[in-house]
């Protein structure tokens, strides 16, 4: 059975367009059972995050949030249901295509969809499924003057390709999962690495939180207790900050700063493509979740219809629908037979249950 492949920017290269049968913008708990349904009835599907990992919100902002409302699961994390959505969809072997955003969409001639991300990549795809949540994670900016100067340059908010920091003098910001996460991936190819965080407590988990302290007691990494006020460097690149501490602030030098303090949610290019908007959500009917564009679905918070709750099992449901009438998208002549992954030994072939 083939594994899920995870592709980067790196490994995307952003070279010849991809050609595919859906595209599913977000990796979310409602588009990872898009795959699902969408596998069940044929329909290979990429899907593109701005995330580093699928599982958005409840990945990203709340992986150890018990969720309760999940049928037939008591109590499970944000993570921990990720994680079985990620085990559930394996047979049918989707392509994640993270840390990008989707920037454009068009409809071509022929009447498919052509869809460009932020780093190049484009994909040709027959149909398309918005399963964003509350929109685009955006990171948090410190409030730094001048900070805008650098970004790009010196100040970053994600990894895209750990090399590009080879042999810098690094400074991440912050005490979540992604700053130790990064301090720990980061560390065997820079020059000097450096974790400052206001608090000598950190919201990570265990696990990278005792790797990161065994790091610093080892000399391999270092940390500041204190937090950024200021940056100095010219032209974009950075040469030092200032870090306040309880004995006052000092000067730190260092050439790459990664802040690492969360992240907001934002419609972002989506509200751009020409669809039906209600209070920054998309409209969909409530027979195929198509918007008003044919073609183009949406699934889970990113959508809005009466009656509308926001709830993980009211996605679910609504993937199940679109699939149906996304495999006629697909399969224009042939007749979709209604079957239940119980008795269907087709279905369960397709699983690898049979």
């Amino acid at each position: 059975m083939q594994q899920e492949v995870f592709t980067s920017a790196a490994a995307d290269g952003a070279t010849a367009p991809i050609e595919t049968h859906a595209v599913i913008i977000g990796a979310g708990p409602c588009a990872l059972f898009a795959v699902f349904e969408l596998g069940l009835v044929d329909i290979e599907t990429h899907l593109i995050d701005i995330l580093d990992k699928p599982g958005g919100q409840c990945a990203e902002l709340y992986p150890e949030k018990p969720i309760y409302d999940i049928p037939g699961l008591p109590i499970v994390t944000g993570q921990g249901l990720t994680d079985r959505l990620m085990e559930q969809i394996e047979p049918f072997s989707p392509t994640f295509h993270l840390n990008q955003r989707v920037d454009q969409l068009e409809r071509l001639a022929d009447g498919r969809f052509r869809l460009v991300t932020d780093l190049g990549q484009e994909f040709i795809t027959q149909l398309v499924v918005v399963a964003a949540g509350g929109g685009s994670f955006t990171p948090k900016r410190p409030p730094l003057q001048g900070i805008e100067g650098y970004e790009g340059t010196s100040v970053h908010y994600s990894v895209r390709r750990i090399e590009d920091f080879r042999d810098r003098e690094i400074l991440i910001a912050g005490g979540g999962d992604s700053a130790l996460d990064w301090a720990l991936a980061l560390q065997p190819v820079a020059k000097k690495l450096t974790v400052v965080h206001r608090r000598d407590k950190f919201r990570a988990a265990p696990d990278s939180v005792n790797r990161m302290l065994a790091e610093v007691d080892s000399g391999e990494m270092d940390f500041l207790l204190g937090q950024v006020t200021a940056l100095h460097g010219d032209n974009g690149q950075l040469e030092a900050v200032t870090i306040r501490a309880k004995e006052g602030e000092s000067r730190f030098e260092c050439d790459t700063m990664l802040p690492f303090f969360g992240l907001t949610m934002k419609l972002g290019p989506v509200a751009d493509w020409g669809l039906n908007l209600h209070q920054n959500l998309i409209e969909v009917d409530t027979e195929k979740f198509e918007t008003s564009e044919p073609g183009i679905f949406a699934v889970g918070d990113i959508n809005s219809y009466p009656g509308k709750l926001k709830l993980i099992l009211s996605g679910f449901h609504e993937a199940a629908l679109m699939s149906q009438a996304a495999h006629k998208i697909i399969y224009p002549d042939q007749k979709l037979v209604f079957q239940y992954t119980t008795s269907s030994s087709s279905l369960q072939k397709k699983l690898g249950v049979r």
